[in-house]
């Protein structure tokens, strides 16, 4: 404790003789440290909203399209197309039990969709029940999603997307109101909260209006899918579910299961990898950027140090002839060290902390500028931070100190 308050004590006296030295190279370290934590902070706010961004599809999901066959299959000719029927739903969600849930869906564009006086053409869409969890269509508070009774009941209710439920209602509450579809009433039931969205076929959510699939089959006599959409347990075994579902249709539609053209697969869990490694390079590249930032202020830190070390020879040099080891010399100057860098890192945390929670209360208008996001001072952030200043610290009170522990006490007696 009394070497901790004699190197507070030396550090004051330096102080006060190289003043402007040390509050420059203070200055220098909370720059370098709010360079490096902005600059990560900003890479995690981005790799944060493209993972909200691509779970507003759906979370480890894989979509399906019926394709066109390539390879000739037990004497069948190639190039014919695959056409994928509701049944396909429960016989994949029988026979694979590695996949977490399947749903389909029917499509149709352009259709005529109506609130009084005001007519929109919007994409509607037959789900089954299943894709409240698989495609995130969550309700907002009041609502709910399409069950398996209106399923089974073939009802004429509607789940709006938040775009689309704006634009017909404005601020009114939607819920147990009646639009038509087609001239067909249907009761609202739920309106999708607001998501951002980065993937997307067939348009955004939020602009569709949802029917139970057999409601949607009565009313406009559709019979086959236009889109299957199954989630694997696991997303390491993406790859063995993949197979199998091209075993399973490829023995009810007699193709080759080889051929990957008789069906077109979107495999979000594979791109989710891709962009992570790609968002893990970009979260490097700016912290090597702070990096060096910083590492130009511990230049700073070793110079000063130089300094006090030849300011100081002689006095060195005597406690060295009173039996000092060269242990206690190195130590005083390295913990010197460490306490510039400390100082500085603590300003620069504090300034940092005040950016990041002033941009955070700045409203973002804008689905370009939602897309990259606030920056975020996660733990992990901190720590790298910490462990970097702490490194650069060290090393630039490393090397002077290692000059003073070489000093020879008698010709540091003789120093001028």
């Amino acid at each position: 404790m009394k070497r901790i308050f004699l190197m507070l004590r030396l550090f004051a006296s330096d102080f006060k003789k190289q003043k402007k030295k040390i509050t420059l190279t203070v200055m220098a370290i909370a720059w370098g440290t709010v360079s490096i934590i902005m600059l990560l902070s900003f890479g995690e706010g981005l790799r944060r909203q493209i993972a909200k961004g691509e779970s507003g599809m759906g979370s480890g999901i894989v979509v399906v399209w019926g394709g066109q066959t390539t390879k000739p299959f037990k004497g069948l000719p190639p190039g014919r197309r695959i056409v994928m029927k509701p049944e396909d739903i429960d016989l994949l969600r029988a026979r694979i039990p590695d996949m977490e849930d399947v749903g389909g869906e029917y499509q149709r564009w352009s259709v005529d969709i109506r609130y009084g006086k005001k007519m929109v053409g919007r994409h509607c869409t037959g789900v089954t029940p299943s894709y409240e969890n698989i495609r995130n269509h969550i309700p907002q508070e009041g609502g709910r999603f399409i069950n398996k009774h209106d399923l089974d009941e073939k009802r004429r209710v509607a789940f709006l997307g938040s775009g689309l439920a704006k634009e017909l209602f404005g601020d009114q509450d939607p819920i147990g109101k009646q639009i038509t579809i087609n001239r067909v009433p249907f009761t609202i039931i739920g309106v999708m909260i607001e998501k951002l969205q980065m993937g997307m076929y067939s348009g955004p959510d939020a602009d569709r209006v949802i029917i139970p699939m057999t409601t949607f089959g009565l009313i406009f006599g559709d019979t086959r899918l236009d889109v299957l959409i199954y989630k694997p347990k696991n997303p390491d075994d993406s790859e063995k579910v993949k197979k199998e579902v091209y075993r399973i249709l490829g023995g009810k539609y007699k193709f080759n299961p080889d051929d990957e053209r008789a069906l077109s697969m979107w495999d979000t869990i594979e791109q989710s990898k891709t962009m992570g490694d790609v968002l893990f390079g970009i979260q490097l590249f700016l912290g090597i950027i702070g990096a060096l930032t910083m590492l130009v202020a511990g230049v700073g830190v070793a110079n000063i140090m130089y300094v006090t070390v030849r300011r100081r020879t002689k006095e060195i040099g005597l406690k060295m002839a009173l039996g000092a080891k060269a242990k206690y010399i190195l130590w005083e100057f390295i913990l010197e060290a460490l306490l510039i860098g400390a100082l500085g890192g603590s300003f620069g945390f504090l300034f940092s902390g005040v950016i990041i929670k002033i941009l955070k209360g700045i409203p973002v208008k804008g689905e370009a500028l939602q897309f990259l996001g606030k920056p975020v001072l996660s733990t992990e952030i901190a720590l790298a931070t910490v462990g970097v200043l702490a490194m650069i610290a060290f090393w630039a009170g490393y090397f002077p100190s290692k000059k003073a522990a070489k000093i020879n006490p008698a010709e540091s007696l003789r120093y001028e």
